[in-house]
């Protein structure tokens, strides 16, 4: 048995006004802690906020055998969300998933456009807002305004999509925000796909696709996953959003080419551990990428432990795969290296 096997599980911190997206973070440690104790660790929950002083002498002082790092955000913002990983990286602890470069890159969608575009991976045209105020008439509509740095559907409602300048205009006036935060992208209004990539000893495993269905919406209603969707259970947009993991013969041509881009994906950005690719399909079947999620949600009702679970892997499977894709753990003796 291992004579360290204590690790720690970062998480951003929570308090009564956390939000239900902030929330669901605590949903993630307390699967990932019953998990990592079933594999015979011994897990510490270490909350982080801004005093990264505080943090690297309570991790100086664990001195774990690895992080489990489901770090995603301080103060209700996304930016910080490589924090946790660079404090890691100072103290030389191994940890979960992909590193703080990949992080940085996938959280910030405008870099993330710029290296899928580098790549030759297929993503809808984009622009930033700063330069759309400018010049309107020179981009494609519909579309639709994103936070840059935000995940979790944050920041996206029906009143983020524009179907011509006209609206675009319209919200534009009454946008309160900093335009530097956001970017616009060129809405495909086609089918959606989440697409999960699980480490393996054999390498990078791309599961189940699952499309995300919109049922009987309005054509007042943009079919996207926003925040409602996502977090407010009783409202029409999640009870009529439906994941499935079912499709016709038909489909085969278009999923085998949604799983090997996101298979690319993975390799081109050098991901680890887990990664979850968001597409949206055009009418003439072309599959583009929306978004790269490293180390995306793992709690119990997510889309990638569903798509686990039509992988026919448990939880504590998924964990362990995740354990096996850190890079330099110093000490490989709790049972789960066995």
């Amino acid at each position: 048995m291992a004579t360290n096997s204590n690790v720690v599980i970062l998480h951003n911190a929570v308090s009564a006004k956390s939000t239900p997206d902030e929330l669901d973070v605590l949903d993630q440690v307390n699967a990932v802690s019953d998990a990592l104790q079933e594999l015979g660790f011994t897990p510490v929950c270490l909350p982080v906020t801004l005093n990264l002083k505080q943090a690297l002498t309570q991790l100086q002082q664990l001195n774990p055998l690895f992080a489990f790092n489901l770090f995603e955000s301080v103060e209700s913002s996304g930016r910080f969300i490589y924090f946790a990983s660079a404090v890691l990286d100072h103290l030389q602890i191994p940890y979960t998933g992909s590193l703080t470069s990949e992080i940085f890159v996938t959280t910030n969608k405008i870099i993330t456009k710029e290296y899928l575009t580098h790549f030759g991976i297929p993503t809808p045209e984009w622009t930033t807002l700063e330069r759309l105020i400018s010049q309107t008439d020179s981009f494609p509509f519909p579309c639709i305004a994103k936070p840059i740095f935000e995940d979790a559907s944050v920041g996206l409602d029906s009143a983020s999509v524009f179907r011509d300048a006209a609206a675009f205009q319209k919200w534009l006036k009454t946008f309160t925000g900093n335009p530097a935060e956001m970017f616009v992208e060129e809405f495909v209004d086609g089918r959606e796909f989440n697409i999960s990539v699980l480490a393996s000893p054999n390498g990078p495993e791309v599961l189940p696709p699952a499309e995300i269905r919109f049922i009987d919406f309005p054509d007042t209603l943009p079919r996207i996953v926003g925040y409602r969707a996502k977090w407010e259970a009783e409202s029409f947009e999640c009870t009529h959003t439906v994941r499935s993991f079912d499709y016709p013969a038909s489909d085969a041509a278009l999923l085998k080419r949604l799983m090997e881009l996101s298979l690319d994906c993975w390799q081109k950005f050098r991901l680890k551990g887990y990664v979850r690719v968001d597409f949206r399909v055009r009418s003439n079947g072309r599959p583009e990428v929306l978004e790269i999620n490293a180390n995306p949600c793992i709690s119990p009702d997510s889309g990638f432990v569903a798509a686990c679970q039509a992988a026919n892997i448990s939880y504590t499977e998924m964990i362990r795969r995740v354990l096996g894709d850190i890079a330099g753990i110093r000490h490989r003796t709790a049972k789960c290296f066995e």
